[in-house]
Formats: C-alpha cells, sequence, structure tokens
C-alpha cells in the first residue's frame, strides 16, 4: 500500500471518561465530562486508561511542581533526590527514561538523558495534565514504555478578559509569585503568565552518615526558578485556527549533598520550548499541521551541555462514518547535542496511524501502527491493539471491559552511544511487549456515586540498558531481561449530603518489576525485585465541600524499596499525613479568588525516597489566589 493511502485510509471513535464529581440540578451525583483535544489521548486508546488533572484540580496546587502535582494528585511514584531536586517518574515499576512527557504534542524528554526531570515543570506552564496509563509507544513513539504524560494549554474565545495573581507561603523560606492575564474575543485569544518560585529549603534532618546520628540543617539546596508562558490562538474563519505557545524557564539550584557529603554542587537548567499549531476541521475531517523547538541548556558546575530538538509534523483525523474513523500522520525530528564530551546529530522519521471500528454502541477496538525511521534505518515496529465492551449497562450502573495488546520501544539515548568514555554506538533499541485487562464499574445511585477500575498488566522489557564497569570505566550496554507485571486499583465515590458533598479517592499499585537475566558480575541479581521501585504504593484522600468552605485530608503510604540490585539493602516504607482547607470567595462577580492552610507531613514524619536524601518534616503552606 502506498504511503498516501496508509496516511488516510485509519479509522476511530471517541468516549470522553468522567474524572470529576459534580451536583446535578435533581440532586443526584454524577460524575462530569473532561474534554481532552489531543486526538490521540482518549480517542484511539481503547483498552487503556487516560487520567485528567484539569484546571479545577491544579487550581489549589499553584506554586507547585509537576512532580509534586503527581504525588499529590495520583498514586505513581516519584524517584525523589530532596526537595526541589531531580524528581523522575516511574509508572508501572519502569525507569524514568521509559515514560514519555509532552508539551502541547511537543517531547521534552532529554534526548542526551532520555527521561525528563518533574521537578522544574512548574503549574504556571500548563493548564491540564493528561496521563497515558501503560505501553503508548505505538501512539507517541519512543520512550513511551511505561506510559506517558501530557502538558496542555487551553485558550477559548469569547471569554473576556481576566487578570489572576497568586502568591504562595511556606515554611523553609518558600516563596511563590505568580501573574496571569488573558483575553478572548472572536477572533483572537491569547495569555500571559509570569512565575518565579524561591525555596531556601533550610529545613531540619538527622544525619544518619555521622556518628551519633545528629541533627543538622540543611544549608546548601536552596532552588530559584523564574519563567513566561504566553499562550496565542487566532481564529481565521470558522474553519481553521492558528495556535502558538512559547514557554521560557530559568532554574537554578544548590544539589542538596547526600548525607555524610559535603559537595557544593550547583545545577543552572535553562530552556526555551515553543511550538505552532495549524488547524483546518471540516464536517468529517481535522487536518493539523505543527512545527515546535526545544533547546534545553544544563551547566553542572561549570560543564555545559545543550541539546536542541526541532520537530515538524502533519496528521488527518478522518471520520469516514460513525463507526469508523481515522487518524494518520507524519512526523520528523531532527536532534543536535553539545555536551561536554561530544557533538553529535541525528533525524528521525515517523509514520503513525491510528483505526478506531465501532460496530456497536457497546463495543469499541483500535489499532495503532507506528514505524520509525532513525538515522536512516528502521528501528522496531510498534502496533498496538485495544479493545473496550460495556457488557452491562443501565440507568444506575456500567460495566465495562478493557484489554490492550502492544509494542513499545526506546532509542538509546545520545549519551548512552556517545559519552567519552563509556558511549557504546552499537547498542540496540530497547523493546517491551505489554498486556492489560481490566473491568469497571460506575455507578449513579441518586445521592451516590461511584466509580471503580481495576487493571492486570504485564509488560517484558528486553534489552535494558545499563552501564557497566570496563577497565577503568564504564560502559552502555544491553544486558537486562525485566518482566513488570501488577495491579492498578482506582476508586472514586461522592455522597451528597444536604449542601455537604463527600468524596474519597482512592489509588493503590502493585508492582513486580523482576530483573530475570541477572546483571553481569552479579548472579545473585537475577530474579529480584530492581531497586527503588516499591512493591506497594497507596495513596487516600478525603474531601469535605461546603458551600465555600472545602477540607481535605490525605495519606500516602509507601512501600519498601531495595537499595540494591541483590536485594540486601532496602529503605523502610514510609506514610505521610497532609491536610488543608481552602475557602473560595465572590465579592459582587468583581473580585473572586480562594485561600488556603495546608499542613503536609502532619506526624513529622522522618523518612528517604531515596537513600541518604533527606526529606522535609512538618510544614505549611498558605496560598492566596484573586481573579479581577
Amino acid at each position: 500500500m502506498s504511503l498516501i493511502a496508509c496516511l488516510v485510509f485509519i479509522f476511530a471513535g471517541w468516549q470522553s471518561e468522567p474524572d470529576s464529581s459534580i451536583v446535578s440540578p435533581q440532586d443526584t451525583l454524577v460524575l462530569s465530562q473532561v474534554e481532552v483535544h489531543a486526538a490521540a489521548l482518549r480517542k484511539y486508546a481503547f483498552g487503556q486508561y487516560v487520567r485528567t488533572l484539569d484546571k479545577g484540580k491544579l487550581a489549589h496546587l499553584s506554586g507547585y511542581s509537576l512532580g509534586e502535582v503527581l504525588q499529590q494528585e495520583t498514586g505513581l511514584f516519584l524517584r525523589q533526590y530532596g526537595p526541589g531536586m531531580i524528581a523522575s517518574l516511574s509508572i508501572r515499576g519502569t525507569s524514568a527514561g521509559h515514560n514519555a512527557l509532552f508539551w502541547n504534542g511537543l517531547p521534552v524528554n532529554s534526548p542526551s538523558l532520555g527521561q525528563a526531570d518533574y521537578s522544574i515543570f512548574p503549574v504556571g506552564g500548563f493548564d491540564a495534565v493528561n496521563i497515558h496509563y501503560g505501553s503508548s509507544g505505538a501512539l507517541y513513539g519512543t520512550d513511551a514504555i511505561g506510559g506517558s504524560v501530557h502538558l496542555s494549554s487551553d485558550l477559548k474565545f469569547n471569554t473576556g478578559n481576566e487578570l489572576k495573581i497568586g502568591t504562595l507561603l511556606g515554611s523553609f523560606g518558600r516563596w511563590h509569585q505568580q501573574v496571569s492575564y488573558r483575553q478572548g474575543n472572536e477572533k483572537l485569544a491569547f495569555k500571559t503568565n509570569l512565575y518565579r518560585n524561591y525555596t531556601a529549603n533550610n529545613f531540619t534532618y538527622k544525619d544518619y552518615a555521622s556518628p551519633g546520628t545528629p541533627e543538622k540543617r540543611q544549608d546548601h539546596a536552596r532552588v530559584s526558578q523564574i519563567g513566561l508562558v504566553q499562550n496565542f490562538a487566532y481564529s481565521i474563519n470558522t474553519a481553521q485556527t492558528l495556535k502558538a505557545n512559547l514557554w521560557i524557564n530559568a532554574n537554578n539550584r544548590q544539589i542538596q549533598p547526600l548525607l555524610g557529603s559535603s559537595t557544593n554542587d550547583v545545577q543552572e537548567d535553562r530552556s526555551i520550548r515553543a511550538i505552532i499549531d495549524y488547524t483546518h476541521s471540516g464536517e468529517n475531517l481535522t487536518w493539523t499541521a505543527s512545527t515546535g523547538i526545544s533547546n534545553d541548556v544544563m551547566v553542572f558546575n561549570s560543564d555545559r551541555n545543550e541539546t536542541r530538538l526541532f520537530l515538524l509534523g502533519t496528521s488527518l483525523d478522518y471520520a469516514f462514518s460513525q463507526k469508523w474513523q481515522s487518524l494518520a500522520g507524519i512526523r520528523f525530528s531532527h536532534i543536535k547535542g553539545q555536551l561536554a564530551t561530544y557533538n553529535r546529530q541525528e533525524q528521525r522519521i515517523e509514520l503513525y496511524q491510528a483505526t478506531n471500528f465501532r460496530p456497536s454502541q457497546n463495543l469499541g477496538i483500535s489499532m495503532q501502527l507506528r514505524q520509525l525511521i532513525h538515522d536512516s534505518e528502521a528501528v522496531p515496529f510498534t502496533p498496538s491493539l485495544g479493545v473496550e465492551w460495556t457488557f452491562f449497562e443501565s440507568t444506575e450502573w456500567n460495566w465495562q471491559l478493557i484489554s490492550n495488546l502492544s509494542r513499545s520501544f526506546k532509542i538509546p539515548t545520545l549519551n548512552d552511544r556517545f559519552w567519552v568514555p563509556g558511549g557504546n554506538p552499537n547498542l540496540k533499541p530497547e523493546k517491551s511487549l505489554s498486556k492489560e485487562i481490566g473491568l469497571t464499574a460506575k455507578a449513579n445511585l441518586s445521592a451516590f456515586s461511584i466509580e471503580n477500575r481495576l487493571t492486570y498488566f504485564h509488560m517484558n522489557v528486553d534489552d535494558w540498558i545499563l552501564w557497566l564497569p570496563h577497565s577503568t570505566y564504564w560502559q552502555a550496554e544491553n544486558v537486562r531481561n525485566v518482566v513488570n507485571q501488577g495491579l492498578e486499583y482506582f476508586f472514586k465515590g461522592g455522597f451528597l449530603q444536604g449542601e455537604n458533598l463527600w468524596t474519597i479517592h482512592v489509588d493503590y499499585g502493585l508492582n513486580s518489576a523482576v530483573n530475570q537475566s541477572g546483571d553481569v558480575g552479579n548472579t545473585l541479581s537475577q530474579g529480584k525485585q530492581l531497586p527503588y521501585v516499591p512493591k506497594h504504593k497507596i495513596r487516600t484522600q478525603g474531601n469535605l465541600q461546603s458551600g465555600p468552605y472545602k477540607f481535605y485530608i490525605q495519606n500516602q503510604w509507601t512501600g519498601e524499596r531495595y537499595v540494591t540490585t541483590d536485594n540486601q539493602t532496602q529503605l523502610a516504607a514510609y506514610s505521610l499525613w497532609d491536610t488543608g482547607i481552602t475557602y473560595a470567595f465572590d465579592w459582587k462577580s468583581k473580585l473572586k479568588g480562594n485561600l488556603g492552610f495546608h499542613t503536609n507531613n502532619i506526624f513529622n514524619v522522618d523518612y528517604q525516597v531515596l537513600r541518604l536524601r533527606s526529606m522535609p518534616g512538618r510544614n505549611i503552606q498558605f496560598n492566596l489566589n484573586i481573579v479581577l
């Protein structure tokens, strides 16, 4: 079949998924619909879970980083090197480089490191977060073995003017300031957002690496950040829209030393990201063309590392009928790296198509295909097949069976291939085969609303890349085979009692990530859990909303994590409790906003996410947001 035919012959269907609770005029508690703007997120992801944190959820998290948002609002595990330090995400027991991060469709994982630091993406840079659980390489390309996170900006026309001023004050010298202005008429909409974050991180901690475990005060962990986000949308006519997004961010931090260490490392991260989208919408089709650039500079002490990605892509989303729809596209990427020990550039061309078929109202089938050509060579072909079947539906209950089979991959990073010494240009891509099956049950019972989702997943990752010792230096090699399997359980429930709305959220993850092959020189690692992958993690949050007041209490319990590959050393489990209250005010529709008071780590638990990396004890935060 010709390329043109491949880019046209495809299909789709979409049913958006509820995400938050509201009260209907009939006093029946229902789950509200969430609009997803990126076509591939839910529309072509039958059999998988896409979770949305929209403006409503992010409103009280102004001043937080993306890592803190995910920690607060989901049950996902983040490897944190200290407050404000590097934070990397693990989905379904995978490594930091096995999860892709996008901003308005632009890939922002570092081409040199192959991962993203979730601590340097503040809430001020986006309006919504979508989390795609599970292997999604067929939809998004390299790095999406364990899952993907999508940050998006939302501009609407005919919204008038809005000025928003926000501040957050907290323990240990934390101070956040943000000013944003948005305007929208029939033809033009734009938003300008300026933010500044500062944290002294002068908390006290117990130094377990020193005799007698003395209590000390952190004196080298200061973080400062400043940035500008500019969003722009122009309606050319009823069918054509032009959007542009710009994000400039600068982050400076003192690297918190290990317990017992006196290092004084510093790191500076600067980034400029821009994306332009042109959209033409017809009765049955949507054509999109995009171009973007992401330039990242990281200076660690005196070593300067810079990477640049240029993106050009186009896609066609076409509805053949109510049963058949399609998405097809092509994406070109040019990557250039100027690192401390090498200079390198490469090109990538990706062809993809997604097909949805809905033979009946209760059954949806989706198929995705993607082929990446990397420096003129084809890498593993990545197909995916998903099914959603609603086998029981009534006015009160909805039961659905979901299943997905997919293949994903990860291109070796620039550092893996070219770092001097140790880079290995002969590395093969990491490959994964993922299967999952799940059951969802939703109920709307008068004043009650319930949603349950239980998923079993099994993932085999082959040619896993490790850096291993070779004589006088370390070298990257394809040596490990890992099997990740486990359970995910999500629960949302609500109860309306007069003017009071009670809700509860539960996230539970069971992750078994076992090294099947062992590591060279360490046979004891075979059959053992990967380091820093907790087998169990559970998040529970209860909320009470009464008029303008909202109270919440939350618990995050994280199980033991092994420190070494042979599982001989481990970190203890820990349980953190947080609570807070917010008040929403509206003075004659002229002055709106909210203020809140939050207490984190209520019981002053002494814990470590990573070994010898101290974390803060009890701390408080006060935030105020004003809308004019």
